[in-house]
């Protein structure tokens, strides 16, 4: 029996998704949930855009040789979905934006791309909890090439985007780590001693409070990791960045510096995140349904269809419940569907061209062009 706040039970009840054994590890997206997903996608787009990032997008199959070069087939084999021995699923994006970055090599530095891209990763079937780990996951994938002096502004230009994400989602405590060096790596001790230097420093000059921890870096450079806690008190990794001074030379590019970044990492473990965090009643920005409108009786049918319309115009997504049921239903059904919004009108307020809009234990009768203004301010949710 799962609790009831679990992330698994609520996408149930919310038809938002379910996982089944014909596909361990990956997510059955029903409609309402994709709405949810292409939400969380759209905001992190418009967020990495103001950032200066280009979008880009790279194949799901490179050849075996592309892997090795990179160290994934020696160092990071386990967790890699081979095909023939000869090529591979991508676990991440970083070779497909090198050789992007290589094409473009003669531009001013720093060169930022990323890229909302699915990704397979062969996690052990004892792991795989929900959306929170799973072998196919939606990722924020980015890079940015630069000059080892840019790696200061870049780390803060990261930290406050990502703080600012969390925190409009409703994550005010967010714990950040450097995890150094693994036992497997590769490049020398000297790189990496140069690459930990550099990722300190500049998390001392952002202001980053953190946990030095020992062993967990990647294989190619020390990360810097920000951590959210789930219902249970567990941390689950979200944010991600990482100072890498191997691949550059493996692959023989210009900028002596690829930082891989993310700031979700795994859109899925956000989402599962989100849904334990406010009990399955997502921000409105998020909900798949952002407002629903409630006439009281018939004869105001009409003019909550010209208050969804004006609503919709605004950005929000909206429904009309226009069942047969006495209003008490209408509303406690809406509460049930963790509706963030409701709006009523009645007989009253189709004369005044008012309406109630009720959000939480808040309840505010407001004249029609400032409920649509202020409902369409909390769909669209601030970038800082």
């Amino acid at each position: 029996m799962l609790a009831i706040d679990d992330h698994r039970r609520l996408g149930r009840e919310l038809d938002l998704f379910h996982l089944q054994e014909d596909a361990p590890g990956s997510v059955f997206w029903h409609p309402r949930g994709l709405v949810v997903l292409r939400a969380l996608e759209e905001h992190v787009r418009r967020a990495v855009a103001a950032d200066g990032y280009e979008e880009v997008r790279s194949p799901q199959v490179l050849a075996r040789s592309v892997w090795e070069k990179s160290g994934h087939w020696e160092k990071f084999s386990a967790g890699m979905m081979r095909l023939d021995g000869d090529a591979a699923l991508k676990p991440v994006s970083c070779p497909g934006h090198i050789a992007l970055a290589r094409r473009r090599s003669r531009e001013a530095l720093p060169l930022r791309l990323c890229e909302m891209g699915v990704v397979h990763r062969n996690e052990r079937r004892s792991q795989l909890a929900g959306l929170f780990r799973l072998r196919q996951f939606m990722q924020d994938d980015g890079h940015v090439f630069c000059e080892e002096d840019q790696i200061d502004a870049e780390v803060a230009r990261f930290w406050a985007r990502a703080r600012a994400l969390y925190q409009g989602a409703g994550f005010d405590v967010i714990e950040a780590s450097l995890s150094l060096r693994p036992e497997v790596r590769a490049g020398d001790d000297a790189l990496w001693d140069r690459a930990e230097l550099l990722l300190a420093r500049a998390l001392d000059a952002a202001g980053i409070a953190f946990d030095r921890v020992p062993g967990g870096g990647a294989f190619y450079g020390p990360k810097l990791e920000l951590m959210l806690r789930d219902q249970g008190g567990r941390s689950w990794q979200c944010g991600t960045l990482q100072v890498d001074l191997v691949l550059p030379r493996r692959f023989g590019i210009r900028p002596p510096v690829i930082l891989h970044r993310a700031m979700l990492g795994s859109f899925e473990r956000f989402i599962a995140l989100l849904l334990e965090r406010h009990a399955g009643k997502l921000p409105p920005f998020l909900a798949p349904e952002a407002v629903r409108v409630l006439p009281v009786a018939p004869e105001q049918s009409a003019y909550a269809a010209e208050v969804a319309a004006l609503l919709e115009r605004g950005g929000a997504r909206v429904r009309v419940d226009l069942r047969d049921h006495d209003l008490s239903r209408r509303v406690s059904d809406a509460h049930r569907a963790k509706v963030p919004i409701v709006v009523v009108v009645g007989p009253r307020d189709v004369a005044s061209r008012r309406v109630s809009v009720r959000e939480g234990r808040e309840l505010r009768e407001l004249d029609l062009a400032a409920a649509v203004d202020a409902i369409a301010a909390r769909c669209r949710p601030a970038l800082s």
